[in-house]
């Protein structure tokens, strides 16, 4: 299947894709800090700069998309356009993430994952109620 757009054209649609601070991210934190949680942003000094850093809690969270990171789920779908060339990248994401996660763990930080479509599509009710099960899951092997 040849692609709809021209590569300028895709070019500059693939540039607004965020990498932090998305619309998803900021629904995370800002659920967490609404039921009393605190932590640190970036997470600059661990491997695989995690999203969000709860130092109490020695946890870190990851709020992956579920197109990029290839999740089982039915939000994840290869493109049509050069499957090949998404296969391998989404393939690296996914060897990658893996390895971020035994090398934190190595460190003594427990790693969890939120997943877009735990959240994305979801009514506000939905929504709180994976946040305050987020929340309590963190909650429960305080240091």
């Amino acid at each position: 299947m040849v692609d709809s757009l021209t590569p300028e054209q895709r070019s500059a649609q693939m540039s607004r894709i965020r990498g932090s601070n998305t619309k998803l991210e900021v629904l995370v934190r800002k659920g967490l800090h609404a039921r009393g949680l605190r932590y640190r942003l970036g997470g600059a000094k661990l491997p695989g700069r995690p999203d969000i850093v709860l130092p109490k809690y020695r946890t870190v969270v990851f709020v992956h998309g579920c197109f990029w990171h290839g999740h089982d789920c039915p939000l994840y779908r290869l493109p049509k356009t050069r499957p090949e060339f998404w296969a391998d990248k989404i393939g690296k994401n996914r060897i990658r993430d893996l390895r971020v996660t035994a090398e934190l763990e190595a460190l003594g930080w427990r790693v969890l994952t939120v997943w877009e479509c735990s959240l994305r599509g979801k009514t506000a009710l939905e929504q709180a109620s994976f946040l305050d099960h987020l929340a309590g899951t963190l909650r429960q092997t305080a240091h």
